[in-house]
Formats: C-alpha cells, structure tokens, sequence
C-alpha cells in the first residue's frame, strides 16, 4: 500500500465518518423536528378541542342571556302591570274616600237637623203636655156637667142637696 493509497483510504474514510456523522446528525434533527411536528399536532388538537368548547359555552352563555332577557321583560310588564292595578286600586280608594267624606258630611248634617228636630219634638211635647192638662181640667167640668144631667132632680130642686 502506497502512501497514496493509504492518504485516500483515509481520506475515503473520513469522508465516510463525516458523512455517517452528518447523517446522524440530519436523523437526530429529522427525528427533533419530527417530535417538534408531532408534539405541536398534539397542542394544536388539544387547543382546537379547548376553542370547541369554549364555543359551545358562549352559545350556551348566549342561549341564558337570551332567557334572562326575555325573563326580565317579563318581570318589567308584570311590575308596569301591577304599577297600573295599584294605581287603579289607589284611585278607586280615593274615591270611597271621597264617597264616604261626603256621605259623613251629609250624614252630619242630618244629625244637626235631627237635633233640630228633637228640639222642636220637645217644645211640642211641653205644648201637648199642657193642652193634655187643660184637657184634663176641662174633663173634670165635663163630668161635673154631665153628673148635673144625670141627676136632673138637683138642677131642679138645688135645696135637696
């Protein structure tokens, strides 16, 4: 073997070292980058999951915020609704208040009248009072009179008695 010879071989040999070391190196990069790809593939379809839901519940935060919207009309219609019947309610107290004010003041002055009347009850009653006896004094003449009738003999004969 010349010393040619043994320079290619070693130099052949190197080459080949350099282009196993080379190729071990491109397979541990294509093998890296590989796991890189496959890894993130992973991430990626996690993190697609993760949107997938998260849309789903904002529809489902939407389809409740739709219910509670629709609910708070509701409530709002009711409370304008009792607001209207309160109201009604109110007014139709002020108008029994007003009904029954009037009624008092009418059933005041009718007390007054009756008072009025009771005292003219009175007067008359003392008025009947003393026709009753006047009466009663002329009751006493009367049978006087009619005793006189009943027992002519004394009218004519009065020195009988």
């Amino acid at each position: 073997m010349t010393a040619d010879t043994a320079n290619k071989d070693k130099k052949r040999f190197l080459t080949g070292l350099l282009l196993l070391i080379a190729a071990l190196i491109a397979a541990a990069a294509f093998a890296g980058m590989g796991m890189f790809m496959y890894n993130m593939g992973k991430d990626m379809s996690t993190m697609t999951q993760a949107v997938s839901q998260m849309t789903r519940d904002v529809h489902s935060m939407a389809g409740n915020m739709n219910g509670m919207a629709q609910d708070m009309v509701k409530m709002a219609s009711s409370m304008v609704e009792g607001q209207d019947r309160m109201g009604s309610d109110f007014a139709q107290v002020a108008e029994d208040m007003r009904s029954m004010t009037t009624s008092m003041v009418g059933m005041s002055k009718d007390m007054g009248d009756l008072g009025q009347h009771i005292g003219t009850m009175n007067v008359n009653m003392a008025a009947m009072n003393q026709a009753m006896q006047r009466m009663s004094g002329d009751m006493a003449y009367i049978r006087y009179d009619i005793h006189k009738f009943t027992e002519p003999e004394n009218i004519m004969l009065p020195f009988l008695r």
